[in-house]
């Protein structure tokens, strides 16, 4: 009994070793172009993150 327990587990760890892998692809990849953004997106930030951090200010758990 101990032989077979043995030889599954032997053969289990053989056999997910041997599976484990592939091909390996190296492809290079174009540089990617970097453009300038539109003025008016840099002043959206904050106009999204400031009530977010006044709601969790205001809205935070009470003491009971």
């Amino acid at each position: 009994m101990k032989t077979l327990i043995a030889s599954v587990l032997l053969a289990a760890c053989l056999a997910t070793s041997s599976q484990a892998g592939g091909p390996v692809v190296v492809v290079e990849e174009p540089a990617p172009e970097v453009g300038e953004g539109s003025a008016s997106s840099k002043g959206l930030l904050p106009w999204l993150i400031v009530p977010l951090v006044v709601c969790v200010v205001f809205c935070g758990q009470e003491d009971p």
